[in-house]
């Protein structure tokens, strides 16, 4: 895979993670939102959903951009926040979480483990 298709996937993964967040959190977190949620819990889920648009954006903007230090801070960038969305997931696993994390663990390591092995060829490309 090419840096430009992961940063596309990425981008539109977490473009439509924001969304849910905001517009459909209830649906969006069945079995991790109660029936009757707050308030508060939703526009909790929403201001949630705000970062993931921003960084669903930075990403897409990246996808065409030549090598610079600029677009290997957006690949380290999401290195670290997949990488740690993966480990949190797993966390949650092991303390009873609800079992559609196992999806998101396969989907956030496989953006972790991607950003890895392609963004560390493009970096190095660069030097």
């Amino acid at each position: 895979m090419k840096l430009k298709v992961l940063f596309i996937t990425a981008s539109v993964y977490l473009g439509l993670s924001g969304l849910g967040f905001i517009m459909i959190p209830q649906i969006f977190g069945t079995g991790a939102v109660p029936p009757d949620p707050s308030p508060e819990l939703l526009t909790y889920l929403r201001v949630f959903g705000s970062p993931l648009l921003g960084i669903a954006v930075l990403d897409w903007m990246a996808r065409n951009e030549p090598s610079s230090s600029a677009r290997n801070a957006i690949i380290i960038g999401n290195i670290v926040g997949f990488g740690t969305i993966a480990l949190l997931d797993i966390w949650g696993l092991l303390h009873e979480a609800r079992p559609a994390t196992w999806v998101f663990v396969v989907i956030h390591l496989f953006f972790t483990l991607s950003f890895i092995v392609i963004g560390r060829k493009a970096i190095y490309k660069r030097q």
